[in-house]
């Protein structure tokens, strides 16, 4: 009988390109989804001053992810800094180098810490949502499936994202994103007395 260790490890589905972040050790371990994904050996740690030539989701980022970033993600593969959102003044964004840096849309946290808070998404999100948007499905789902939560990801953003695949370029997105942001605070001004609670920035990170 083979060990559930080995056993585990012939069943881990292999993504074909590069995925790594920046960890910055802010979490906890125990509820760090980077480190997870570490554990099950799906993605690899950079150090700071590395370069990396895929995508990377950072805040230094100025165009969002977009359907024509799927080539470079499939060449050179995706990347995120794992941070916490309340030390981003502690990371040295300067170090962390790309040509393809990137931010997300609008998209919902499904994670535990920040479940229900719209930009709030964790590393695992942040990846998951990337190749999602792109069109890589599968690489989402086996990061996403380490997580007894992340099913929950795809079911509460996917009419979200099936809009942001409508689109081509980093411009089509965020036309698309305003279009929504514009559409709940509508929709949320016909139902409630009051401006819309959450001040909705054009681009915000997803870490």
């Amino acid at each position: 009988m083979i060990p559930s260790s080995l056993e585990e490890q012939e069943n881990v589905k292999s993504i074909p390109m590069p995925v790594a972040m920046w960890d910055f050790d802010h979490c906890d371990p125990k509820r760090c989804s980077g480190k997870k994904l570490s554990r099950h050996g799906l993605i690899k740690d950079l150090k700071v001053g590395a370069r990396f030539r895929g995508v990377v989701v950072t805040p230094k980022g100025v165009d969002p992810v977009a359907p024509c970033d799927r080539s470079i993600i499939e060449e050179n593969g995706l990347a995120v800094v794992e941070c916490s959102w309340a030390r981003l003044e502690e990371v040295p964004f300067a170090k962390i180098r790309s040509p393809h840096e990137r931010l997300l849309p609008y998209l919902i946290a499904t994670n535990p810490v920040n479940y229900g808070k719209p930009w709030r998404l964790n590393c695992v999100e942040a990846l998951a949502a990337t190749f999602y948007i792109v069109g890589l499905d599968e690489p989402a789902e086996i990061l996403l499936s380490k997580f007894g939560w992340g099913h929950s990801f795809w079911e509460v953003n996917r009419g979200l994202i099936a809009r942001y695949r409508t689109c081509e370029t980093a411009e089509d997105v965020k036309a698309m994103q305003e279009k929504i942001i514009s559409e709940l605070e509508a929709d949320y001004a016909a139902r409630h007395e009051g401006p819309f609670p959450l001040s909705p920035r054009l681009l915000t990170p997803a870490l």
